[in-house]
């Protein structure tokens, strides 16, 4: 069924809605921005002395590691993955290999247009929202700064939680800060990571964000998810109506 006729149909449920939880990678960040991944790492790489190529196999080897904070904070981590590419980094090196690699960072977690706008919108509706990702240190260590961060009121990371989606404890984590059931919550996200199995599965009403206009961005995508969600939007701000649409049927 799609959306819309779910609604009518009253097939979302008797729950008033109160809080949205929501991925972050390809979901509240530009879907461009992991296409130009690969090319930042290799900046990283390539001011240790290591080759860029060389450099993103084993920060690809890792991420499974690096997302639930195997290896520490950015400037372990990158000294953990030198040594693997045979390298020992001076003091001097990591520091400035944590800033270029913070730079780069910051580039891949850029909003997606209109996303800022459409988190402003549903917390002046009176929605608590909440992000769940499976991410590596550094946006934990540069949350603060991000532009999201006011808009968030629970930030849940697999970094500092030590698992990855679609580990229930996220979920639980993620409701239990917004101070909400799971069946009050929507789930919003691009799919990777089995993240909607896991919102299924604990009680969520799961969103796929589409991202129609990158087609690109599926190849990007960790463990992509099978599950097959009740609802999807091709952008954020399909959520407004999406979300208006299903609070009235529930009331």
């Amino acid at each position: 069924m799609r959306n819309r006729d779910l609604l009518l149909t009253g097939a979302v449920g008797p729950w008033r809605m109160r809080a949205i939880v929501f991925d972050y990678y390809g979901t509240l960040s530009n879907p461009a921005g992991e296409s130009e991944r690969r090319a930042l790492y290799a900046r990283t790489g390539e001011t240790l002395g290591i080759d860029g190529d060389v450099f993103w196999g084993a920060m690809v080897d890792t991420f499974r590691e690096r997302i639930i904070g195997a290896y520490g904070d950015t400037r372990s981590t990158l000294s953990a993955i030198a040594g693997r590419c045979g390298v020992t980094a001076s003091d001097d090196l990591l520091a400035e290999a944590v800033r270029v690699q913070l730079a780069g960072a910051r580039h891949t977690q850029r909003p997606r247009p209109d996303a800022v706008k459409t988190l402003t919108a549903l917390r002046e509706r009176g929605f608590r929202l909440a992000l769940m990702s499976d991410c590596s240190s550094e946006l934990v260590e540069d949350w603060p700064n991000n532009p999201f961060a006011p808009l968030i009121d629970a930030p849940v990371f697999s970094w500092r939680e030590r698992v990855r989606k679609p580990d229930p404890a996220l979920y639980a984590a993620a409701t239990s800060r917004l101070f909400v059931s799971a069946a009050e919550c929507w789930y919003v996200g691009d799919g990777g990571g089995r993240e909607l199995r896991g919102a299924h599965d604990a009680g969520m009403r799961p969103v796929l964000v589409t991202n129609a206009a990158h087609p690109e961005a599926a190849q990007h995508r960790a463990d992509p998810d099978e599950h097959i969600p009740d609802y999807t939007v091709d952008d954020l701000p399909e959520l407004l109506d999406l979300v208006g649409s299903a609070s009235r049927v529930d009331h």
